[in-house]
């Protein structure tokens, strides 16, 4: 029952409002008594002063006189106020004159007044009579017990909460019986209404509004709900005719859904069966590719052999020859061979790409070295078109990095010759930079350009931009193809910018880590001389290296300034317009040496202050010049450039060399070479007849073929390391195959080391040198 009264609205609404009531009401009464409080401690001070001021008169006059006995009748006057606990007059002395005292009530509720109030309270009061008013008397002491005061005030506290509950109280009953009357019982008559209503017919129903509540809230709600009521009927109407509907569509629908369903049924057989198709096919054209990769690479190895014994034998024959038209004729044929051989290179490069065989080393180079000689190596071709090569490395390149420094000077020869190639007049830069750990290699040249379409072209194999610049410029289209195929493999990225008529920008993109080695052989010492010199610039604004020179110089520190305003320091001035006026002032000049810009390759000066500074800049060259015209030397301490470059020195003695080669034009290429290295040497066909030398004779070394019949190299080797008077035998690979694999397979053999053909002599000759100055180590895996 009471938790039926306990979910009535009207019971939480009284709930409520008293809960809110008797909280305001406290809070009031609780303000009330604060205030009672307050006034009840105002009124004890002003009692207990008053009742000492009525004193003070007395109890001067009897301190005048010295009266005890009416000094007793006073104090005991003032004990008959029920708050005086203790009174006594104290004269001039401090003497206690007279003194009555009574103890404090004791009562349970004596410690709630002295946490109001406090325990007692003590007033005095100064004693003198007015004729001697500069004569003191003494005082009157007074101690209050403020529990009087304090029990008054705690009565009328709990009266007023009392009423006040009270009130609270009364107010719950009164709001309860209104609050069911007015609310409670019209809102039950609703919901027994409702009650009655069916669930298989709600649409019927209409409620009745209570009485004396048609326009209140409760009249309002019920209106709502017969509106709700009535639209309930007009959709379940609605309702009805839709779902006879449905039920004709839902077998309709099931018809077209069978039948979707066995067409996508079909079409999903058909496409797995393309999908397997192009499985099998992507398969297949993945199989011809690496078939076709390897197919390259092993005709290439075939090509390579009898092309190896041409160019042999072609250097061989301008060795000796020494008419004129004849040796043009040779060179003619050279360098014919030697294209042949590059663009068999490019094919097996990219061959070997496709076959996945490319190997990438990564390894410490000066990126600036390297591309100082990829321009030197084509500003003689850029000077044949009249064109200027600049390059314009930033001065703060990093001196070393670790990565492909082969592949590297590919892809940049690869970008020269191809902008060189293509530009007929202008300027072609490269430009190096470094930055967020990546190299950022830039070819920019102001040829013929490339339409939109070419450069979509341009990448693929054995195309170019169009049939016209085939037919003008000649090329494979290959060289492109494999700077990008490179790159990738470098994880790097190549972009081209490219507009017809307006030159081409090549950008290439390499995440090289920096090598913190060894830095560049300039000495601090001698820029820091050569800074308080001063360079004296004669080089004019059109210059095209004039920039990338100056550049330099200021990051040296080197200060650069006007030749004709500051005619002291070095003077640096352009070769090529060195006319005999220019010549004239270098001549007269009166500073220190002369240093001639040369982007023409043809400068030549027999003066001993001058020093010709060939173009493109080389960094080194610049330092050496910028030494000699300030007369000092730059040469490193002796032995330190062998060091750098690696250079070793020559075999002190000649050699016995056992050169173990099938092809007969190879062996006479190869004897030649090294008899001309003042080396002995004998043949063999085939790796058995290799063995049986060995057992004939004690050679040095050993040239070792390996694709042969009868025995190839590999097997021959395997037989001379298992011989333990051979373990030391230095046997160096020679073959055509250059796919990634060949050199571990002749290591893995016991081969020391590995070099390609066509026989070259300084590749030889530094083989021979670096195994035949120290005993080598026998190789490890056997």
């Amino acid at each position: 029952m009471f938790d039926r009264i306990r979910q009535r609205l009207s019971y939480r609404l009284t709930r409520d409002t008293v809960l809110v009531a008797m909280a305001l009401g406290l809070v009031l009464n609780l303000l009330q008594i604060t205030l009672d409080y307050f006034t009840a401690r105002d009124s004890m001070e002003s009692e207990v002063r008053a009742l000492i001021s009525i004193s003070q008169s007395p109890a001067s006059q009897i301190a005048y006189n010295i009266d005890v006995r009416l000094a007793e009748e006073l104090l005991d006057g003032l004990l008959q106020h029920p708050a005086t606990i203790d009174a006594r007059i104290i004269d001039s002395d401090g003497q206690t004159m007279a003194a009555a005292s009574q103890s404090s009530p004791v009562s349970r509720y004596r410690w709630i007044s002295d946490l109001l109030f406090g325990a007692s309270l003590v007033f005095n009061k100064e004693l003198q009579v007015p004729q001697l008013a500069d004569l003191p008397l003494g005082q009157l002491v007074v101690t209050v017990d403020t529990y009087h005061y304090g029990i008054q005030f705690l009565t009328r506290a709990a009266n007023t909460l009392v009423i006040g509950l009270l009130k609270s109280l009364a107010l719950s009953g009164v709001l309860l019986a209104i609050f069911y009357f007015v609310l409670t019982r019209p809102m039950m008559n609703v919901i027994n209404a409702l009650s009655q209503v069916r669930a298989s017919s709600p649409e019927k129903v209409r409620l009745p509004i209570p009485e004396n509540h048609k326009g209140d809230e409760i009249g309002t709600m019920v209106g709502i709900i017969n509106e709700h009521l009535a639209n309930m009927e007009i959709s379940v109407a609605r309702l009805r005719s839709a779902e006879s509907a449905m039920k004709n569509y839902s077998s309709q629908l099931e018809r077209e859904v069978e039948d979707r369903t066995r067409e996508i049924s079909e079409k999903n057989e058909a496409l797995q069966r393309g999908n397997r198709a192009l499985v099998r096919a992507k398969e297949d054209a993945v199989r011809r590719a690496r078939s076709r990769a390897n197919f390259l690479a092993s005709m290439s190895h075939e090509i390579r052999t009898p092309l190896n014994g041409v160019l042999g034998m072609l250097g061989l024959a301008l060795e000796s020859e020494r008419d004129t038209s004849q040796r043009n004729r040779l060179e003619i044929a050279l360098n014919a061979g030697e294209s042949l051989l590059g663009l068999l290179n490019d094919i097996l490069d990219i061959s070997k790409v496709e076959a996945g065989k490319l190997s990438l080393e990564s390894i410490p180079f000066s990126m600036r070295s390297l591309i100082e000689e990829c321009a030197t190596l084509h500003a003689q071709q850029a000077r044949r078109k009249g064109i200027n090569l600049v390059n314009e490395t930033t001065p703060d390149l990093p001196e070393h990095f670790l990565g492909d420094p082969t592949r590297t000077r590919q892809i940049l020869n690869n970008l020269l010759s191809n902008a060189i190639k293509f530009t007929d007049d202008g300027t072609v830069k490269v430009r190096t930079s470094w930055s967020g750990g990546s190299l950022r290699l830039e070819i920019i040249d102001t040829g013929i350009g490339m339409s939109r379409d070419g450069l979509h072209r341009i990448f693929s194999p054995f195309s170019q931009a169009d049939t016209d610049t085939t037919r003008l410029y000649g090329g494979t289209g290959l060289g492109l193809t494999l700077c990008r195929q490179l790159v990738e493999r470098m994880h790097g990225q190549i972009l081209v910018d490219s507009k017809e008529g307006s030159g081409t920008h090549f950008t290439v993109t390499l995440p090289l880590p920096v090598y913190q080695g060894d830095q560049a052989g300039i000495t601090t010492e001698l820029l820091q001389r050569i800074a308080r010199i001063g360079v004296a610039m004669a080089l004019p604004q059109s210059n095209p290296h004039r920039l990338t020179i100056e550049s330099q110089l200021r990051a040296w520190g080197v200060p650069v300034r006007s030749a004709s305003r500051h005619p002291d320091g070095i003077l640096l001035i352009d070769a090529a317009n060195s006319t005999s006026e220019n010549l004239a002032f270098a001549n007269d000049w009166r500073g220190e040496g002369v240093i001639l810009a040369d982007q023409s390759g043809t400068a030549t000066s027999h003066h001993p202050r001058h020093c010709i500074l060939a173009l493109p800049l080389r960094r080194d060259d610049l330092f050496r010049c910028l030494c000699s015209a300030a007369g000092m030397d730059a040469r490193p301490p002796a032995g330190q450039a062998d060091a750098a470059t690696g250079d070793t020195a020559s075999p002190t003695r000649a050699l016995d060399i056992l050169l173990v080669e099938d092809n007969q034009v190879n062996q006479l290429v190869a004897s030649s070479l090294l008899k001309k290295l003042g080396h002995r040497v004998d043949h063999a066909e085939n790796g058995l007849r290799a063995l049986e030398a060995l057992q004939n004779k004690a050679f040095d070394l050993v040239l070792m073929d390996c694709q042969m019949p009868v025995m190839d190299g590999y097997e021959a080797t395997q037989a001379i390391r298992k011989n333990p008077e051979w373990q030391s035998l230095p046997v160096i690979a020679v073959t055509a195959n250059v796919m990634q694999g060949d050199r571990e397979d002749c290591l893995a053999s016991g081969m020391n080391d590995y070099i390609t053909k066509p026989y070259n002599r300084d590749q030889l000759r530094a083989v021979i040198s670096r195994w035949s100055q120290t005993p080598p180590e026998p190789p490890t895996g056997f």
